[in-house]
């Protein structure tokens, strides 16, 4: 039960093992509500060896729109938020190398019942040296 719902807590930068993969921008003039349910492809590359036993998401916000612009991100290397991360854990732990890939597509919509709560699902391959892997898992963020 503990690996449906993501960790919202502060991931230490020098835990991140791959480079980053922007997953949807959205314009606080022009957005929809259907557009706050969404899927999209991703693909992270390992730069370094060594183990993978998560994604991470965070969010970057740009209010370019005032008379300054304010910019700020909730990244792992960033300035401390209260927003934190959000920590996906995987049931199995991948074993990559450096260069190695991570690709899948991140689905999120609200719960029907809960419009506030989250429905996330991620689905994920890997082909590496040691590990290979095609699952999906699903999230609950409530």
């Amino acid at each position: 039960m503990a690996l449906q719902e993501p960790l919202v807590d502060v991931v230490d930068a020098n835990q991140i093992i791959s480079n980053s993969s922007k997953l949807i921008t959205l314009d606080m003039h022009t957005v929809k509500i259907d557009d706050l349910a969404f899927k999209v492809p991703f693909k992270v590359t390992a730069n370094r060896n060594d183990f993978c036993h998560a994604l991470v998401a965070y969010f970057d916000i740009e209010f370019s729109k005032c008379h300054k612009s304010i910019y700020f991100s909730t990244a792992p290397n960033a300035a401390y938020t209260h927003w934190k991360q959000t920590v996906f854990y995987f049931e199995d732990v991948l074993s990559m190398k450096k260069g190695e890939e991570i690709t899948g597509e991140f689905s999120l919509k609200p719960n029907a019942t809960n419009p506030r709560d989250l429905d996330i699902s991620i689905q994920y391959k890997f082909k590496g040296e040691y590990d290979t892997i095609q699952a999906t898992h699903n999230y609950f963020l409530r």
